[in-house]
């Protein structure tokens, strides 16, 4: 019992720096800069060719949002001296955007809203975290504000999209 103790607490003191560890802020601009350009990018696609006026309003309330979410992302940064490199997709991102260039009609419009739903749980995950973790209080700050605007966007795809 004793060895199971001191292996179970030495387990633990491995994952403690891992787990308290901040990501660093240059990360944290590429991964929510990342997020931000894949939300306008497929947003703007499905507007292309939606019929459907939920998805409709959803896409051009994410065009907006997701820009504001980086311009205050770009400004906070600049206020801490931080560079931001120019966003660009994930390949998974790129990938998923594939996907949806090639759907089609309902199709699109339903990959389209499950896209959404797995992208905002990664967006809300990445910004609570560094809104509290983090290290920069520019960025620390301008997160904890994104936070409740991701939490009100995956209030919105929660309920059923027009049969989908």
């Amino acid at each position: 019992m004793k060895y199971v103790t001191s292996l179970l607490i030495s387990s633990f003191a491995m994952l403690l720096p891992v787990a308290a560890q901040a990501e660093a802020p240059n990360a944290y601009l590429a991964k929510a800069g990342a997020s931000d350009l894949f939300e306008q990018t497929s947003s703007k696609l499905v507007l292309q060719s939606t019929k459907d006026a939920k998805v409709r309003s959803f896409a051009t309330m994410m065009v907006q949002d997701h820009g504001k979410s980086t311009a205050m992302l770009k400004a906070a940064a600049a206020k801490a001296k931080v560079k931001v490199a120019p966003p660009k997709l994930a390949g998974e991102q790129q990938m998923k955007i594939d996907a949806l260039t090639k759907a089609t009609g309902t199709a699109r419009d339903t990959l389209y809203w499950e896209q959404q739903k797995a992208a905002h749980r990664q967006a809300l995950a990445l910004h609570q975290g560094y809104a509290s973790t983090g290290t920069v209080p520019s960025l620390k700050t301008a997160a904890g504000q994104i936070v409740p605007v991701v939490k009100h966007h995956i209030e919105m795809l929660g309920g059923d999209k027009g049969g989908h």
